[in-house]
């Protein structure tokens, strides 16, 4: 089996993926996007992305979460296909309820914090709780205030987003996809739009996120959250999976010539202390 079509499995472990993706394809128009795309990731994994701009990874997170409908290839959600999947040589497409039902279920952080202006920060957390979920107010502020204080911003409860910073904004964001209890969350480079200083604050919640076992799969360009966080890291190019291994394996020995000289160019780019092995 070649590195692009491996579905990785954590070792040691006979668990049901909580996400699968089997033979993803995505075009948009004649530019194809994912070609051929599977992978696994199991409960509890911290799984980070890397990979060149255009390399597809944005658009597999956007799939993970129905935000973009896959041309073909089957999605699983805890073991069960979803979204729009072939069944008895048919394609099935579930219901509108179905596909509410297991977004909410996913979480997801994007590069931009999309936190509606008008409303407080306690409001922004609140809102897709009573309104999706349909939770009474008394119950959703309850637990708003549980990841406020998760992501350490309980004293801006009251604050309007113009009134944050933009790692603040960020923390935020997080704090209103935790409030929806999520099994999965999908980060999807959710410190590239904060300025340097601002970027730890934001790091260190997701780190906090994965010690306590959340499922999260990241993409990143942040070298050091991957090699330290992660449990696997996939490095994507020209929409393709071209390697994935454990970060000690994959940042010091990675065996494709194309992960080598992304890794090269990264890690001399950030001053990293380690070079890539030579491939042999």
């Amino acid at each position: 089996m070649n590195d692009a079509a491996e579905v990785a499995v954590v070792s040691g472990s006979d668990a049901q993926p909580i996400v699968q993706l089997e033979r993803i394809w995505k075009s948009f128009g004649r530019l194809e996007v994912l070609t051929d795309v599977s992978l696994s990731v199991q409960k509890g994994e911290v799984v980070c992305i890397i990979g060149p701009s255009g390399a597809g990874k944005s658009t597999m997170l956007r799939c993970i979460n129905h935000l973009e409908n896959i041309d073909d290839g089957t999605i699983h959600f805890e073991g069960k296909p979803v979204y729009r999947y072939k069944q008895n040589g048919r394609v099935v497409v579930d219901p509108d309820s179905r596909i509410e039902a297991i977004r909410a279920q996913i979480g997801m952080v994007f590069q931009s914090f999309n936190l509606f202006p008008h409303l407080t920060v306690l409001g922004n957390v609140i809102e897709a709780p009573v309104h999706v979920l349909r939770e009474p107010i008394a119950k959703a502020r309850e637990r708003a205030m549980v990841v406020l204080g998760k992501v350490g911003l309980v004293e801006k409860a009251q604050a309007y987003p113009h009134q944050l910073s933009g790692g603040q904004q960020q923390r935020v964001a997080i704090a209103r996809a935790l409030a929806m209890n999520p099994k999965v969350m999908l980060f999807d480079e959710a410190t590239s739009a904060l300025d340097p200083e601002l970027v730890g604050e934001v790091l260190r919640v997701m780190r906090q996120l994965a010690r306590e076992g959340m499922t999260m799969v990241v993409v990143t360009h942040e070298m050091d959250f991957a090699r330290d966080v992660a449990d696997r890291v996939v490095f994507m190019a020209d929409g393709a999976i071209v390697e994935q291994g454990p970060p000690e394996v994959l940042f010091t020995a990675p065996r494709s010539p194309r992960t080598r000289q992304f890794l090269h160019s990264i890690l001399n780019r950030n001053g990293g202390p380690e070079e890539p092995s030579p491939v042999p």
